[in-house]
Order: structure tokens, then sequence, then C-alpha cells
């Protein structure tokens, strides 16, 4: 399926390449003989980024098992990938090693293609840490096959039931001022509304980074979620995506509710139902850490969740 690309050679040099020739193996036949046993990744995708909020993301669907597994790739402040077609998954880490060295988005589509033989088969999206979109289809990909670009963005997609569903993604994604995770759930409905892949549906995955914006503010990913094999993959994304919101989503200080003496009285009758003294030791066991914050104002989140488990 994948052509290791003059990118990888010259860094890996040629031993690879002559020990499977002394074997008897031709690395080039060998790949092509791969190849004609793979499906392509199908598929529509958009990668985007806000950049006063400082996150970049990739959301796709597409009639291919785990699509998640291979076509997005995201780094704060650098950029993101989505690789695609007859994918090839070096373009991922690779093309964010190219965006770190403060390459814009088309030279790094250039690059990546020109190094690679089998560019004709690819399809590659990407936007950059400016949030300048840059987005390549193949001559061989097949048809629809085609990307469209804006600030902020690059959509793409392939075995496609027209361009509409490209332009969807674009459209629906110039039109929102939603968070970047739900513009992006937002995009894949739309563009799975207005036609889609021709093959039908399979997986779905929405990746979100921010630096420091994940769990505990440890980790960059804000959200990674994939939905491997499924009939609606889009509509579990978005039922997989509001369970992750209410877990590790921030409710604004400002809405927090004041912990006075009767909602407090209330809490510790409804903690001791349960089991439990305070309300951080529910929360934990519960998955809530994350929206408990001291003890004299509470999440409304936490308060409901707390209600209804009492």
């Amino acid at each position: 399926m994948l052509k290791q690309h003059k990118l990888d050679l010259a860094l890996s040099g040629p031993q690879s390449l002559s020990r499977s020739r002394s074997e008897g193996r031709d690395p080039l036949v060998l790949e092509q003989h791969k190849r004609s046993f793979a499906p392509p990744v199908s598929t529509y995708s958009i990668v985007a980024c806000d950049l006063d909020a400082g996150q970049w993301g990739v959301a796709v669907q597409s009639k291919f098992l785990a699509v998640g597994s291979v076509v997005p790739w995201a780094e704060p402040h650098v950029g993101a990938v989505a690789t695609q077609a007859y994918a090839n998954p070096r373009y991922g880490p690779d093309g964010l090693a190219l965006l770190r060295q403060a390459l814009a988005a088309d030279e790094v589509v250039r690059r990546l293609t020109e190094a690679d033989d089998e560019r004709e088969s690819r399809q590659l999206g990407i936007v950059d840490a400016e949030g300048r979109g840059a987005s390549f289809t193949g001559s061989d990909c097949h048809d629809w096959a085609g990307g469209r670009t804006g600030a902020g963005y690059a959509a793409q997609g392939n075995i496609l039931v027209s361009g509409e569903t490209v332009d969807a993604l674009a459209e629906t994604f110039e039109a929102s001022s939603e968070p970047l995770a739900e513009r992006l759930l937002e995009c894949l409905a739309a563009a799975q509304a207005a036609g889609g892949d021709r093959r039908g549906q399979q997986s779905a995955s929405l990746l979100v980074v921010e630096r420091d914006g994940g769990y505990a503010n440890l980790s960059d990913s804000v959200v990674d979620l994939r939905v491997d094999d499924h009939e609606r993959p889009i509509e579990e994304l978005r039922r997989l995506y509001g369970l992750h919101d209410a877990l590790f989503g921030k409710t604004p200080r400002s809405d927090w509710l004041p912990v006075d003496d009767e909602l407090r009285a209330e809490l510790k009758e409804r903690l001791s139902r349960l089991g439990y003294d305070n309300l951080a030791a529910w929360a934990g066991v519960e998955n809530l850490e994350e929206r408990v914050d001291g003890e004299d104002a509470i999440d409304p989140v936490v308060l409901e969740a707390l209600r209804r488990e009492s």
C-alpha cells in the first residue's frame, strides 16, 4: 500500500533497499504488489485551526476501518495534516517535521509530494501555524476527488458522490464561530448530508490539540475521539463528544454556582447517601475531577450529575 518515499530513504540510507535486493526481493515490486491488495482511504476530511484559541485539528469520515489511525495528525502551534486516498502515513510525522521549520503549508505539500513517486495516488491537506491551508489531490485519485482551501482550513475528499461534499465542509467551517471541535463536527455532518463518500460510511475521528489544553493541563490532546466501525459513525462521534465534553469540558468560572449554606447542606446529604464525605472524592470516582476546584463554588455540570446519581 505504501511506498517508502525519498524523504525516508534519505534519512535511513540505502541499506534497507540493498538488503531486500540481495535477498532476491525487489522492494519496488513488493510495494506495488502490496498496494494492489490495499483499499484506498476514500474519505473526506478537514484540517483547520482556531488561532485565537491556539487550537489545531482534523475531522475525517470514511468507508474505511479505523480511519482515525491513519489520516489525522496535529501539533499545537505547528499545524495539522490529513493524509488519505492511497494514504502515505509518513506524510503525517514528516509533514509536522517540516511545519516545525516554519514552512508554509503549500511548501510542505510540495516537498512531501515531490519526494514521493506515488504522489498521483495520494491526497493531502495541511494547515500551518499561521492558518494557511493547502490541499493536494493526485491525478490517479478516484472520482470525485478534489479539495478547497481558505483562511484557517483545507478540505478534501476522494471517491465522493460529488464536489458538493467538499463545498459543504468549507462553507460550514467558514460560517461557524463555535469552538473548533464543534465546528469540525458540524463540517462532517454537513458533508455527509451533501452526499459524502459514495461507498457509504464506516468510521470517523476528531482530533483537536492545544498546548497544555488536555487532561490535567498535562497533555496537548484536547479531543482525540475515534469511531472505528459503525453504521452511522458521525452520529456516534457526536455522542462520544457529548460524553467527552460532560467529563472534560470547561464551564466558565463566572457560571459556577456559589455554595451557600443551603446548597452545602444538600451536597453533604447527597454525598452521604452515596457513601462519600466530600465532593472531590465522589467526583474522582465519576471521572469529573477536572470539574471540581475547591468547596466555595460548584460547576453546574457536577451538581446536575450528583443530583442525578443520588
